[in-house]
């Protein structure tokens, strides 16, 4: 041993002293790996008998042979008839440690800047319904029901494409709500949109070819199109949605859109861009993801139809999550394919996802087949209609710096649009106040060049809040402003 035996037994006894409630196994197996890993006790050093061991450290013998025993076992010791000693080592302490440097692949370096998510949520957080109103003592009984009657058939694996139940009713809801006239085996279940944007991009296009993204648009699809090392080309967009007509030097593979409730600016794409852009991926070959992530919230009129019903065998893919209906955790999304592609990519389906969370799928089969479902997307539509009228008149009363507001007439967010502010530093300064508008310019491929503003959810934040929060986000405009010299 290359300490004293007094200092040896000074080391463990402290650490003993010190367990903050480990149990004095686990805390003398840390001891003694610690002090064989740093070089306190060398190569071949033999140590005391676990006799002397336990009575110098007023520990049972069954302690100390059990951790002797799993030092052994793991390699740090060696024991014989004449005791243990330590095994040869690797030196872990020949040098100062440094922090390791770990470098992302070139093409992740695009990755646009993720979103904070905070837990219970700020106002103002775009894409977040108000969850309690979500009607919880009702789902509880459902997730109880499933448990009772499924028991421990739910503790296997599900089917690669989710719940048979809740494929068929999503089915039934999307030929009512939507237009979309499917089977159940052309819906694919997934752990929320973006597994479902990811499925896409794996199933329908190759690195290196070229995807369009409506510019500015939902930053999860710019993620996707990166991570699968796809070129990106942004759109514009303007009042009947993404601009593609002077587009057509180079055919995309991918078409991302959001035509029903444009995110962030909220414009419906028209139905003669609607036809027209279908017209043109039957032509290139290419394929339309067709985000349909709030379209359920429309206030002026009923929801518009999905552009995967306007026309037999559309080359469209549908994208839909409850994340935005019901509440963010449930993480269940779902794509809709057409017949015919659904059924040639069934063997890779199998082979990309894993079927879970079945407890969950069945109660929300529950919740769509009963009626609940319908009730409670009626519910939220008066309450955010009514919600983004009061925002819309707080913010004509209480922002005082010229602004113009979209959003559309659905919806759980308003754009505010802003000339000449830092959106970025406002988006930030607002957290202290536990405020989280985003800001408007992160939306943009470029944000440098995109326009700004503050894309303010309504959904999860009580009008109540809105005149207070509106003046405190006016506060920081003008400070945004007098730090850029505008002010």
């Amino acid at each position: 041993m290359n300490i004293p035996d007094d200092a040896f037994y000074r080391l463990l006894s402290k650490a003993l002293r010190e367990r903050s409630g480990e149990t004095l196994t686990r805390v003398l197996y840390r001891a003694l790996r610690q002090a064989i890993l740093d070089g306190r006790l060398q190569a071949h050093s033999r140590l005391p008998g676990s006799r002397t061991l336990a009575q110098e450290l007023s520990l049972s013998r069954n302690t100390v042979n059990a951790v002797l025993d799993q030092l052994t076992t793991e390699g740090y010791l060696l024991r014989d008839r004449q005791g243990s000693r330590v095994a040869s080592l690797p030196s872990a302490a020949a040098e100062e440690p440094t922090e390791a440097e770990f470098r992302l692949p070139a093409r992740l370096k695009a990755l646009p800047t993720g979103t904070r998510r905070d837990s219970p949520a700020f106002a103002f957080t775009p894409g977040t319904p108000a969850v309690n109103y979500f009607p919880l003592p009702l789902w509880r009984r459902l997730i109880d029901r499933v448990l009772r009657e499924e028991g421990h058939a739910l503790l296997g694996y599900g089917e690669s494409a989710g719940e048979r139940p809740l494929r068929e009713a999503i089915a039934r809801h999307l030929a009512l709500s939507r237009g979309i006239h499917c089977e159940a085996g052309q819906v694919i279940i997934t752990e929320g949109a973006l597994e479902g944007l990811n499925l896409c991009t794996q199933l329908l296009s190759e690195s290196g070819q070229l995807a369009w993204l409506e510019d500015p648009g939902y930053a999860g699809a710019r993620s996707a199109f990166v991570a699968r090392g796809l070129q990106i080309e942004g759109m514009e967009i303007d009042e009947e949605g993404m601009q593609f007509a002077d587009h057509t030097a180079r055919s995309p593979r991918l078409i991302f859109t959001s035509p029903s409730h444009q995110f962030p600016l909220g414009s419906l794409m028209s139905a003669a861009r609607r036809l027209a852009l279908l017209q043109f991926a039957h032509s290139t070959g290419a394929w339309i993801i067709e985000d349909d992530y709030d379209s359920e919230f429309r206030y002026s009129s009923e929801p518009i139809p999905a552009m995967l019903g306007m026309q037999p065998d559309a080359p469209v893919v549908y994208l839909g999550t409850f994340s935005k209906t019901l509440f963010p955790s449930l993480r269940i999304g779902f794509v809709v394919m057409p017949k015919a592609l659904a059924k040639a990519m069934q063997p890779a389906i199998h082979s990309l996802l894993r079927g879970g969370h079945r407890t969950e799928q069945l109660a929300l089969a529950h919740f769509i087949e009963e009626g609940h479902y319908a009730r409670h997307l009626a519910s939220m539509r008066r309450l955010y209609r009514k919600r983004q009228g009061q925002l819309r008149d707080a913010l004509k009363q209480e922002l005082t710096h010229p602004h113009t507001v979209s959003g559309g007439e659905g919806g759980m967010h308003l754009t505010v649009h802003l000339e000449g502010i830092d959106d970025s530093w406002v988006a930030q300064a607002a957290r202290q106040y536990q405020l989280a508008p985003a800001a408007l310019s992160r939306y943009y491929l470029d944000p440098a060049s995109g326009k700004t503003g503050l894309v303010l959810g309504y959904g999860n934040t009580s009008a109540s809040r809105f005149a207070s929060a509106i003046r405190t986000l006016n506060k920081l405009i003008t400070q945004a402003l007098s730090q850029s010299g505008q002010g």
